[in-house]
């Protein structure tokens, strides 16, 4: 497992090598998903030609869903931020086995992070009231209303893995999301964030689970674990 886990690490630095490149030159984000995968898929292939990969820049081929490991892979998380010339972007690299995140890698290549489920940073200690991140374009009414119910800051903040990691680094306390996101969105991220200690799962509590044949993951919960079972139950009070 641990040459997985540097496989992981690997692939993400270099792709958010490459990234940092094409931003300089042209912020074009159409070219940094199409290389960025292009590096990814070659070098995962190169060194784990019998695992399948699901990809969100490649088409995806049914015959991973009998693959006990599969490699999950979202090459620039924040297409729109990446363009934008902004640093909330990400590179997502993860390893899903039989269904659960196995280990992931998660670069952040304007800040000059790769942070991996081998080798989590501590947890500092939280903030209180807690400070909860939501999409800077779109957040939804229950987030709002759960960071309200928490007398809780909201952060508005670019890519999936940005947001996820931004609990991680103990910069902020809960991320829940329920626009949709798919597999590739949060594999590498919840993979992380459970290697460090935090509470990840669908906002009704069961787990992630991935390699589905639907790719759609509609909503997701990131957050302290002692925060989770108040945070778990704020959500179902809104859904009712």
């Amino acid at each position: 497992m641990s040459a997985d886990a540097e496989l992981a690490r690997r692939a993400a630095e270099a792709a958010g090598a490459l990234l940092l490149q094409i931003q300089s030159e042209s912020r074009d984000g159409a070219r940094g998903d199409r290389d960025a995968n292009r590096l990814i898929l070659d070098l995962l292939r190169a060194e784990r030609s019998d695992d399948a990969i699901l990809s969100e820049e490649s088409p995806d081929d049914p015959a991973r869903l009998g693959a006990r490991r599969v490699w999950i892979v979202d090459p620039l998380d924040g297409t729109r931020e990446f363009a934008e010339g902004r640093a909330d972007w990400a590179v997502h690299v993860a390893l899903a086995i039989d269904g659960a995140p196995a280990l992931g890698a998660v670069g952040l290549p304007r800040r000059g992070l790769v942070l991996t489920s081998a080798a989590p940073p501590a947890l500092p200690p939280a903030a209180d009231p807690p400070r909860v991140l939501v999409s800077r374009s779109r957040p939804s009414a229950l987030c709002r209303g759960v960071a309200d119910a928490l007398a809780g800051e909201t952060i508005g903040m670019g890519s999936a893995g940005a947001k996820a990691m931004a609990i991680v680094l103990g910069e902020a306390e809960i991320y829940l999301h329920t626009g949709g996101q798919h597999q590739w969105d949060n594999c590498a991220p919840a993979a992380v964030a459970l290697a460090a200690g935090l509470h990840a799962s669908r906002i009704d509590g069961s787990p992630l689970v991935y390699n589905g044949a639907d790719t759609l993951v509609p909503d997701l919960l990131i957050c302290r674990r002692e925060l989770a079972p108040q945070i778990l139950e704020l959500a179902a009070r809104h859904l009712m």
